[in-house]
C-alpha cells in the first residue's frame, strides 16, 4: 500500500524547508522576527510530508510556501513550524 504525498496535489501549493544557514537572511530580506512569521502546525499535512523527505522538524523551523497565483504568477510567503495553532 501506498501513503498518499498532499504535496502532490494539484490544489497544494509547494512546501519548501528553509536550510538553517538561509534562516537569518530571510528573516532579514523581510524585516521581520521568527515570532512574527505566520505558524503552521507540526501536526500540519504538509509538514508531516517534509518530514517524510527531511526527517524529524522541530518547531521554529521555517517553511517557504509558492503559491500560483493568476495575476501575480508566483508568490512566496513564510511560515514558522509551532507545537499548536490556536
Amino acid at each position: 500500500m501506498s501513503k498518499f504525498n498532499v504535496l502532490e496535489h494539484e490544489i497544494v501549493p509547494e512546501h519548501h524547508l528553509v536550510p538553517l544557514d538561509e534562516e537569518m537572511s530571510v528573516l532579514k530580506k523581510l524585516n521581520v522576527t521568527r515570532d512574527n512569521l505566520p505558524k503552521i502546525s507540526i501536526n500540519d499535512p504538509a509538514i508531516k510530508a517534509l518530514e517524510e523527505i527531511h526527517g524529524k522538524l522541530e518547531p521554529g523551523r521555517i517553511i517557504k510556501i509558492i503559491r500560483k497565483s493568476p495575476t501575480a504568477g508566483y508568490y512566496e510567503y513564510y511560515r514558522v513550524i509551532v507545537k499548536s495553532v490556536i
